[in-house]
């Protein structure tokens, strides 16, 4: 009887695992993680790459909910599948518990390539995606920016910024956490230690002087900006929490990385009808110049950052590439 090749490479063919320590310090530049994550928007705009709508399941209770993401990458020709578990039945911190991994198998010869935690893509895809928004939709002439949050985005929010800006030189901070906005000075040192970082007291006053305002803080911040706090011509950007409804109700221009993304996790940004502000441009689109972002410099813009699963596996590839020639991880003979 001939054995099907398929399975016997399947039996001899293992399974690279890769935690969060392996990952932790693997080292990838910002700029390189930019490159990565507009590279993945340009392959979808072109039709090289699929990128299918998320399934999710919750638990009736709201103790839990979880999602399940497939994405193909046309360029890279990798497949892959992501998915993340968040259990949080006290809403604090002490009970919460979020797991969230990816699986990346080579579409060019069928084999896996590494299954991952996804903790550290996240918190590099997501600064380099503001980055890319901002690029796009910034006045040209914008130097001044005030970030928002002192959390995992807002640590790696300015080295990506100033990664795909350099052009910016007024940076502020915003912050209520001592240990968060040393962390936040600290990461921004390591990657440009020439950068003067001011931290602000008052963030309406500082976002009046701001040409971008990048809000990642948490859902338990107080700062809300209006509207009104803005800098004509500026740009307000939602990662987390930070900006108010009325910055994308008033807002002349609306830019999403996905109006359908928005239209299910940005309902809390609703009107006082009830109803979500519409996306004018998405970032795919305006990359590849199919879209445009701005038409004048006195048009307030807001963003809205919400993740497709492409830039998670550009980004999860290069880690996972860095890594594995390092020899980090684990083999598993998953399918001996």
């Amino acid at each position: 009887m001939i054995e099907d090749p398929l399975s016997t490479r399947d039996r001899v063919t293992p399974l690279r695992v890769l935690s969060r320590s392996d990952l932790a310090d693997v080292p990838i530049s910002p700029s390189a993680v930019v490159r990565a994550v507009e590279d993945a928007y340009l392959a979808f705009a072109s039709g090289d790459s699929d990128n299918p709508r998320k399934l999710s399941v919750a638990n009736p209770d709201g103790w839990s909910v979880s999602y399940a993401m497939l994405g193909r990458d046309g360029r890279r020709r990798v497949v892959a599948m992501k998915t993340s578990y968040k259990f949080d039945p006290g809403h604090d911190r002490s009970t919460k518990r979020y797991y969230t991994t990816i699986t990346l198998y080579d579409d060019t010869t069928g084999a896996p390539i590494a299954m991952m935690d996804c903790s550290r893509v996240g918190a590099l895809r997501t600064p380099a995606v503001s980055a890319l928004l901002v690029r796009e939709t910034a006045r040209r002439d914008a130097d001044s920016v005030l970030l928002i949050g002192t959390g995992t985005q807002g640590r790696n929010a300015l080295p990506h910024l100033l990664a795909a800006n350099p052009g910016l030189r007024k940076l502020m901070l915003y912050g209520t956490h001592p240990e968060g906005i040393e962390s936040v000075h600290r990461h921004l040192a390591e990657h440009h230690p020439h950068a003067m970082l001011e931290t602000v007291a008052d963030a309406r006053e500082a976002a009046a002087a701001a040409d971008i305002v990048l809000a990642t803080a948490g859902p338990g911040t107080e700062v809300a900006l209006e509207s009104g706090d803005l800098k004509a011509g500026s740009v307000a950007v939602l990662v987390g929490y930070g900006l108010a409804p009325s910055t994308l109700g008033d807002a002349d221009r609306v830019v999403a990385t996905s109006a359908a993304q928005m239209a299910v996790t940005g309902i809390d940004m609703a009107g006082p009808d009830g109803v979500l502000r519409s996306v004018d441009a998405e970032l795919p689109q305006i990359l590849s110049r199919r879209a445009v972002a701005r038409r004048s410099d006195e048009e307030r813009i807001f963003v809205y950052n919400s993740g497709l699963v492409l830039t998670d596996i550009a980004v999860a590839h290069a880690l996972a590439e860095r890594a594995i020639a390092e020899g980090r991880g684990t083999e598993v003979p998953l399918w001996d």
